[in-house]
């Protein structure tokens, strides 16, 4: 409402060599500029975190998790077309035009892996940039992957946002509209899923009342991909995850890695059981 792009603003809170914001042009010859925040590494991370937001796309909530990754770990956490700083200003509703804007994010640097996040409505985009640059992508993850249906409070959101929709800002107005055409474009994450041979890791809160938990798990067993989608689900998590302790956060996507940093993910998982509340823990890989 106070007309901010960014709704906390990193700048303010995290040094530039910390956290810094970026801009790139899209890809897919649609002549737009892409925001996102991104952690600076002086020497090449072996890994580079590529996160596709969900709805609204406002990478500045994962900015606590960027903050505490470690020095061998890169991440770029994105504005998608409609949202903050990012081009066009209007809601771009088909994930094939996001998928190819956000396209160059898949470019490593020279030695470097990229571990794909697509978080919740950003699960299908994620999806589809995979499937458009076989080979770029050593895992996917889909986190809190929202798979065209709603749960009770995303359903709730959505039809207040539908009748309010000429007095809310324009990033909820282009969530409300993204989400309400998501169920038609499933197909189109389906048929990306079955022509990838990476990994690919589903991971999913148990309270999640936005995505159902029960349409990952059916995705994780129906699944017909060279190798099973691994499904992990978190104890106590709701839909946002990165709203809760960065480090049980990290841990998870550690989790989704090649199976030589088990020793990091295990350091993680064991400092995330230290800082959750009673009751809330990670589940294992």
């Amino acid at each position: 409402m106070a007309g901010r792009a960014e709704h906390r603003p990193t700048h303010e809170i995290y040094p530039e060599h910390v956290v810094r914001r970026v801009s790139f042009a899209a890809g897919g010859g649609l002549g737009w500029r892409i925001s996102a925040l991104t952690t600076p590494r002086r020497r090449i991370a072996p890994w580079k975190i590529v996160v596709i937001t969900g709805a609204p796309s406002w990478a500045e909530y994962w900015a606590p998790a960027m903050a505490l990754l470690p020095a061998d770990r890169e991440m770029i956490v994105v504005d998608r077309p409609g949202y903050g700083h990012s081009e066009p200003a209007e809601c771009v509703g088909d994930i094939r035009l996001q998928a190819a804007a956000l396209e160059p994010l898949l470019t490593p640097r020279p030695g470097q892996r990229i571990l794909l996040v697509g978080q919740s409505y950003g699960a299908a985009i994620a999806a589809v940039m995979a499937s458009r640059r076989p080979g770029a992508v050593a895992s996917l993850v889909l986190l809190s992957s929202y798979l065209g249906e709603s749960g009770p409070t995303a359903r709730w959101l959505v039809d207040a946002g539908r009748r309010l929709k000429g007095l809310i800002p324009r990033d909820l107005r282009t969530a409300v509209t993204e989400v309400s055409g998501q169920p038609a474009q499933m197909p189109l994450m389906r048929e990306a899923l079955s022509a990838l041979s990476c990994p690919v890791h589903l991971v999913h809160g148990d309270n999640d009342d936005f995505a159902p938990v029960e349409l990952a798990q059916r995705l994780a067993d129906e699944s017909h991909l060279p190798a099973p989608i691994r499904f992990q689900l978190v104890a106590g998590a709701g839909h946002f995850l990165n709203d809760g302790p960065p480090e049980a956060l990290l841990a998870c996507l550690e989790a989704c890695l090649a199976p030589a940093n088990a020793g990091i993910g295990a350091w993680l998982s064991g400092l995330a059981g230290r800082l959750l509340p009673p009751g809330r823990t990670a589940a294992p890989a």
